[in-house]
């Protein structure tokens, strides 16, 4: 099981740790919500459980619980800007749909 990010994406987590103050990475989970049953959820870290799975890139941590990393395997975490909007993108093989506004998906 793995779970990749950008470049991109490592520099803006990197920024924000750093402007935090804190933290030993970021979160990645999914949640019960929307349309389509599932929506992404990230946070930041300040300690790592013992049942945590820890993937770090670029020397980043991205930090994923044990019921989330079934939903999330293979998904590469990008961060991107689109004129005056910028915001994080999942790149998931394991969706199979997505709601109409984006919210959500199901796998």
């Amino acid at each position: 099981m793995a779970i990749t990010m950008t470049s991109a994406a490592a520099d803006h987590v990197r920024r924000s740790l750093e402007g935090r103050g804190k933290g030993e990475g970021i979160r990645l989970g999914v949640r019960t919500t929307g349309c389509s049953g599932l929506a992404y959820v990230l946070e930041f870290v300040d300690e790592v459980a013992a049942e945590d799975a820890v993937f770090e890139n670029h020397g980043v941590k991205v930090i994923i619980d044990p019921k989330s990393l079934v939903y999330l395997d293979g998904t590469e975490l990008d961060f991107v800007r689109e004129g005056l909007n910028e915001g994080f993108r999942f790149n998931n093989p394991n969706v199979r749909g997505e709601c109409g506004c984006g919210e959500s998906f199901n796998v």
